[in-house]
């Protein structure tokens, strides 16, 4: 398989993915005396998880785009990799529907639901992780390797995630409104660049391997 194949079936998941979470947000049912504003100030448990999973995809979608920029080639582990990687991205709709529809409860449904939408996020940064590492762990799949310095700092920025979404999980079970802010805050700091590795740089003159001039 060839990468651009690879990318243009990802793009396609992440696609579906991000739209079909509008798919929760449904004009309200104005109750008996009730205006049509208090009804849709009610639906803000909505509002919030469409926010969050919005940018948490549309990050994904960046800083996927970002690896494979600098990748040449893809192997047989690279594509199970990235199937594992949309397995999870693929099914946030799922507890962003559960959140919206109890995070506005209060007490252990919002709780739940708010750590299973923590887990969800906790699986698909150890997804992403996993293909990042394997990525960066030889210069076989990447047009140049850069310094190992510089792939174990884009390493530690990139696993930085890994803890704040298990931080946010175990949030959950204190806050529901805060483990979701903290997964917000997480695509806003992934949204400025820090999956990728700089290039490493080329000698005057000289192509990288796998790439023409």
């Amino acid at each position: 398989m060839t990468k651009n194949r690879l990318e243009a079936f990802s793009d396609g998941v992440l696609a579906i993915a991000i739209t079909l979470l509008v798919i929760e947000i449904r004009p309200p049912e104005i109750g008996e005396g009730e205006t049509l504003a208090h009804a849709l100030w009610a639906q803000w448990p909505s509002y919030v998880a469409y926010l969050v999973s919005f940018l948490t995809i549309g990050v994904i979608w960046l800083n996927h785009h970002r690896i494979f920029t600098q990748v040449a080639r893809v192997d047989g582990p690279l594509l199970l990799l990235n199937l594992n990687l949309l397995l999870w991205t693929a099914l946030i709709p799922f507890p962003t529907a559960v959140v919206a529809e109890h995070l506005g409860d209060g007490g252990e449904p919002a709780r739940t639901a708010s750590a299973l939408y923590c887990g969800v996020l906790l699986l698909m940064g150890l997804a992403f992780g996993a293909l990042f590492a394997w990525v960066t762990h030889t210069d076989r799949l990447l047009h140049r390797l850069p310094p190992p310095g510089v792939v174990r700092a884009a390493r530690r920025r990139f696993m930085l995630g890994l803890v704040v979404y298990a931080a946010a999980l175990a949030l959950s079970w204190l806050s529901a409104p805060l483990a979701l802010a903290l997964c917000g805050l997480m695509a806003l700091y992934y949204a400025f660049d820090q999956a990728s590795v700089p290039a490493a740089a080329e000698p005057h003159g000289q192509q990288p391997p796998g790439r023409s001039a």
